[in-house]
């Protein structure tokens, strides 16, 4: 195996960083849950999360990564023979997580086209007014090949990313499609911040609503409080690309003279502005449609797929002869960023093949690509030819994803926090930190939130999604 490849400067750590944490969960979660839980009023509580906990596991990783050389399969054991467990847990989320959101992206490809047919030829494959965009979804994804194959046109062009590299394959690309998928999303906020009516949905989203933190009887309510501090919190962990192995492995390309700590405050400020500039575009004109059309603006924000393939094709339709433009910019905006995230993700399971088989980069790349592609089956597959087959009353990709972001990864960020707190000590992150005479001005903030806070708050997260996924009464978000 080749020695380690390292970042060419910070600037290029934080821009692949960044380009993970931004995917389709800013794109569709963050706001339906600023929807849902007061606006301005969520992103408050978001961004108080983001600076504090978001802070102390990404600076974590990033230090694990570093110190160790290695990718998350083998950097704990590294540390401590016997808490190699945690990283094999961390490596069997990226290699479930990459499969389905690659057919995720097989999706976003096939509307992208979709879009493209109706911006340059005037046709309305979703129909007119884009009524028919519920059939035209479920019609795509329960086909006997298509979603497969879009998948697998997805898995191969961020396999041709990976197997150039870190620098030639990873920071180029992240060159050229970060700043595309930036100048988009302002683009598309500005024109929807323009258009006739636009300013009560802006309003919606961004001035504090307190009525998310009222009872029945309009008094104060701690539990909605702890609610919306769960939703706050559940977003910021997934949005961060935490606990999947992306960024131990990611720190370990980085240089020891690059300030850990500098590198983890850009990324939350470029993650959480495009989430917000998401709200911008999203939002408003959701809130115009709820308006116009009767619709229950909560059930207009519908979280997941439904609200980027059925929703927004209405909204688009209502905006006359620029809808098919804005789809189209819109789901070019989306391709990128359903890119960028899923090379970080493959990059983060070719690199534990590297490390434990000692192979080189292109057949590490093959190895994974090929292992993709046959998990990429099922959830390809299980809205169609395998829709009768589920796993505890799952489709495939629901159950992937419900086994990886609500109970893995939550599992993983809490083994994590244990294991550098209470175990190998955050004296060995804050040293990692300060390695080169570097300054770490937050670390007695990190070593309070390390030992105490953070593995209270992953375990809270972990008890509400098991109550959310199977409808059990408690915290759920």
């Amino acid at each position: 195996m080749d020695k380690r490849a390292t970042w060419s400067g910070q600037l290029a750590f934080v821009l692949a960083a960044a380009a993970s944490a931004i995917g389709l969960g800013n794109l569709w979660r963050f706001p339906y849950l600023a929807a849902q839980y007061g606006g301005g009023t969520f992103i408050a509580v978001y961004l108080c999360l983001v600076v504090t906990l978001g802070f102390t596991l990404m600076l974590t990783e990033i230090a694990i990564g570093r110190k160790t050389q290695q990718s998350q399969l083998t950097a704990y054991s590294r540390l401590h023979g016997a808490w190699g467990f945690v990283g094999i847990l961390g490596t069997v989320v990226p290699i479930l997580i990459t499969p389905y959101y690659c057919v995720i992206g097989g999706w976003v490809l096939y509307y992208l086209k979709a879009y493209a047919v109706m911006a340059f030829t005037g046709a309305a494959p979703l129909g007119e007014a884009a009524a028919q965009s519920g059939e035209f979804f479920s019609g795509f994804i329960s086909a006997p090949f298509a979603p497969f194959g879009y998948g697998m046109v997805f898995v191969t062009a961020c396999a041709c990313v990976i197997v150039l590299g870190v620098k030639n394959g990873i920071e180029k690309s992240n060159l050229v499609m970060m700043p595309i998928l930036f100048l988009m999303a302002v683009a598309i906020s500005v024109y929807v911040i323009c258009l006739p009516g636009s300013g009560e949905g802006l309003r919606y989203y961004l001035v504090p609503n307190m009525d998310c933190l009222r009872a029945a009887d309009g008094s104060f309510s701690p539990a909605l409080l702890c609610k919306t501090i769960l939703g706050a919190m559940g977003q910021m962990f997934y949005s961060l690309s935490l606990a999947m192995g992306i960024m131990i492995t990611y720190g370990s390309y980085m240089k020891k003279g690059d300030s850990i700590e500098g590198c983890v405050r850009r990324i939350e400020i470029f993650d959480t502005l495009i989430a917000v500039i998401a709200g911008l575009m999203i939002i408003p004109v959701v809130y115009m449609f709820a308006v116009k059309t009767g619709t229950n603006v909560h059930q207009a924000m519908n979280a997941g797929p439904g609200l980027m393939f059925i929703t927004l094709p209405q909204v688009f339709a209502t905006l006359g002869a620029a809808g098919p433009w804005v789809g189209l910019a819109f789901f070019i905006l989306v391709t990128f960023a359903a890119a960028t995230s899923a090379i970080s993700l493959m990059e983060a399971c070719v690199a534990s093949v590297c490390d434990v088989l000692k192979l080189e980069r292109k057949a590490a790349t093959f190895f994974t690509t090929a292992l993709i592609a046959f998990l990429a089956t099922f959830s390809a597959l299980g809205y169609g030819p395998w829709k009768d087959v589920t796993v505890f009353k799952m489709q495939f990709l629901d159950f992937f994803d419900f086994i990886t972001n609500s109970a893995l990864m939550p599992i993983v960020a809490t083994a994590t926090c244990i294991f550098v707190g209470w175990v190998l000590g955050p004296k060995s992150v804050i040293e990692e930190v300060e390695a080169e005479g570097r300054r770490f001005r937050a670390k007695h903030l990190y070593t309070v939130m390390v030992k105490y806070i953070a593995p209270a708050f992953m375990i809270a997260i972990l008890v509400s999604e098991i109550c959310r996924a199977f409808k059990i009464k408690g915290w759920s978000i």
